[in-house]
């Protein structure tokens, strides 16, 4: 082998290392393949031109002819595939597909065997003038595909790039044939065609390195923007941020600001009518009035404190020593009496003299706000039990009730500001500031509070309060109990004089969840109509059935407990015995939205609270005395009609277990074990009937008695109408 020719080989073999990496590292370039194809060719057809034939080499003369022979057609056939795929030269498809085929590897094989035949390899070289002629056409193709490609404009450095390369480094190659019918010497032979295939890869490297930079380019130039636009963004977002805490800081500042103008007021209201009650004594309407007060300044007080926390201010002295059995004692006896209205009882167990270092104002309104909300929430003849004992250095103190209970997922939202657990208002919510407040306290006390219980498993809640005991020394003073008044949301029963129905007044239904308000509103009422009253839209469906006579007015809350006004309203309209009677939605909620929905229900009038008496009250009797003159209408048209014998037929009564299981939210798979039970069929039975498990038919009726609240099939019967 020529040093010549070992010399391109090395240099082709480093090439071809750098084309493999480029490969991994630039999966996508299709054309790093086809390169890598070539300079392997490239490699086979020197080392066998250059070691062939040699008698040292296995294999025969001929064989060896063979050999170095065909590494020198074949890769001249791959070169029009080459630039037709690489350089875009679509015109070359014919020469890459069909003619290296008919003009470069036919002649070979009739090289071959007249060579096996004759064993004269000058004989043999005359075949070869068919390639040279083909290599020929090849170039003449390969200009017109050139000039296609650019549209015969060769003024642009591309063009010209392509047009010098690709015949300097392809003239050699396509010639080979020449060189070989020739026979040059190996050494002009590997420098002229391993210098025009590197010619031909410089240039398209040249071409991937000026790819490569511009797609670097772009890159830099997105990320440029990119950056440009998240520092924008980012600036935007702190901006915008900041406005809105603006706005929020100015929102709570004026509702503070509102709040602090209110506390003198209240003061002075307070003071007089404590002064009022000692002199002229007390009465149902001034017990509402005072209730009224005393929570509205909770509310305000709840509202500071809350305020002055989320600005880090210090709320309570937390340097003084409390006697918490002490607090818990005089607090359950304030609040027994309100315990006592719903008949639930109270189980405590407080172990004695227990001391923690706290305000007792903050002891005082943690006990408070606990013990409320677990009356608040217990079910009537329920139980609270109570419980304040010491364990090693750590005093707990829980309350468990058996009431409505907190779902899980609301167990941790219940300790953030305004969250109520309720989706819809109750008689019983407050501002839902209570156990934020509770919370922020024993977090000030290095304490722990925990929630435990919900619906799924247990009925009820059981809240546990953990703090630090603190041992009492001789010389130490423990701070006196301030005693506070519990305020509590209204438990008293509608107070309502026995009805006595008049035939020559009209009859109104009042709905509405404030027991104040109702009483309020049965006073201004009751002297000029038939008034009954309820406390949400479940109990005002069974004053319906039971009163014995259609109201000619209903007047109702949309926020109430169990069945809102909305549903409420919902039902009334469904149900034909009652869609005829004229509806007033009187509530806080004022919007758009809410005044269109209670519309589309089918009320005639929204009004919001706070209202006046005398415009409502004009309101119904304006609304009554219509009422009356369409109802004296339709009779007499009606008397016209009636007369006639298809209408004096009785009409049948329609099946109201449908509405009656609407009313009580059963779902449909309560709906069909509901109706089997009342038939009298057993677990087992419905089971089999419906294609359940019997365990599945006992949770489900064990649900459809505690919605519909009885005890047994009888009373479920009869609540349904079955």
């Amino acid at each position: 082998m020529h040093f010549v020719t070992f010399g391109f080989i090395c240099i082709e073999l480093v090439i071809l290392f750098y084309l493999f990496i480029y490969r991994l590292a630039r999966p996508d370039v299709k054309t790093t393949s086809l390169n890598i194809l070539l300079i392997i060719l490239l490699i086979i057809y020197n080392a066998a031109g250059g070691l062939l034939p040699d008698p040292k080499l296995p294999g025969s003369f001929f064989i060896q002819i063979c050999i170095a022979y065909a590494t020198g057609f074949i890769t001249p056939c791959y070169f029009p595939y080459y630039v037709c795929k690489v350089f875009g030269l679509g015109k070359m498809k014919f020469h890459a597909y069909r003619g290296v085929h008919y003009f470069l590897i036919v002649p070979y094989l009739l090289f071959v065997i007249v060579f096996g035949i004759s064993n004269d390899l000058d004989s043999a070289k005359n075949i070869l003038i068919v390639p040279v002629l083909y290599a020929l056409w090849v170039l003449y193709s390969l200009t017109k595909a050139i000039r296609f490609k650019y549209g015969n404009d060769f003024s642009s450095r591309e063009s010209k790039e392509d047009i010098a390369v690709l015949f300097f480094s392809l003239t050699p190659w396509v010639c080979l044939p020449v060189i070989a019918y020739f026979n040059l010497s190996q050494t002009v032979e590997a420098a002229t065609t391993n210098t025009g295939f590197l010619l031909l890869l410089a240039l398209h490297l040249k071409r991937n390195i000026k790819q490569i930079k511009a797609e670097h380019q772009r890159l830099m130039a997105s990320e440029l923007r990119l950056l440009t636009w998240n520092e924008r963004l980012q600036y935007e977002v702190q901006k915008r941020t900041k406005e809105l805490e603006k706005i929020s800081e100015q929102k709570t500042y004026t509702l503070v600001n509102l709040a602090h103008e209110t506390k003198t007021p209240l003061t002075l209201i307070t003071n007089y009518l404590e002064e009022y009650i000692q002199a002229k004594g007390s009465s149902d309407e001034i017990a509402i009035i005072k209730r009224s007060i005393d929570k509205l300044t909770t509310d305000i007080l709840n509202l500071f404190d809350l305020e002055r926390y989320n600005k880090g201010s210090a709320v309570y002295n937390h340097d003084q020593i409390s006697n918490i059995s002490e607090i818990v004692s005089d607090t359950l006896v304030l609040f027994q009496q309100y315990a006592n209205k719903r008949k639930i009882k109270i189980n405590a167990e407080i172990a004695v003299d227990l001391f923690i270092k706290a305000d007792p104002v903050a002891v005082v309104r943690v006990v408070n706000n606990l013990l409320e909300n677990a009356i608040k929430f217990s079910f009537d003849d329920s139980e609270i039990d109570v419980s304040l004992y010491s364990n090693e250095n750590k005093i707990y103190f829980y309350i468990s009730d058996h009431g409505i209970g907190i779902p899980s997922g609301m167990q941790k939202k219940i300790f953030e500001p305004y969250y109520q657990i309720a989706n819809r208002k109750t008689s019983v919510q407050g501002l839902g500031l209570g156990l934020p407040i509770v919370k922020k306290v024993v977090k000030d006390l290095q304490g722990e509070i925990r929630v435990e219980r919900h619906p799924g498993k247990m009925k009820g809640t059981k809240m546990t309060v953990i703090t630090n005991k603190h041992e009492l020394k001789e010389d130490e003073v423990v701070s006196v109990n301030r005693p506070h008044h519990p305020i509590i949301a209204e438990t008293d029963k509608i107070k309502m004089r026995e009805i006595v129905h008049d035939e020559n007044k009209q009859t109104v239904l009042i709905v509405e969840d404030n027991v104040a308000m109702i009483n309020y509103l049965l006073y201004k009422l009751g002297e000029s109509h038939n008034v009954y009253a309820a406390l949400n839209g479940n109990e005002a469906l069974e004053k319906l059935k039971n009163i014995g006579t259609l109201p000619d007015l209903i007047i109702s809350d949309v926020m109430m407990d169990k069945v809102d006004g909305f549903t409420f309203a919902k039902i009334i309209s469904r149900n034909p015995r009652y869609n005829h009677i004229p509806f007033i939605f009187l509530t806080a909620k004022s919007s758009h939205n809410d005044r269109l929905e209670g519309l589309r229900l089918g009320a005639i009038d929204f009004i919001q609270k706070p209202f006046s008496i005398h415009e409502l009250l004009q309101k119904v009797n304006s609304i009554l005395n219509q009422s009356g003159k369409q109802q004296k209408a339709l009779l007499h048209k009606a008397l016209k009609v009636l007369s006639k014998p298809e209408y004096l037929q009785p009409e049948s009564n329609p099946n109201s277990f449908n509405q009656n299981c609407e009313l009580y939210r059963l779902t449909n798979r309560e709906k069909e074990i509901a109706n089997l039970v009342c038939k009298g069929n057993t677990h087992k039975a419905i089971a089999e009937t419906l294609f359940i498990a019997e365990r599945t038919v006992a949770k489900h009726a064990q649900n459809i008695f505690e919605k519909i609240g009885v005890g047994n099939r009888m009373e479920l019967c009869k609540k349904l109408e079955v």
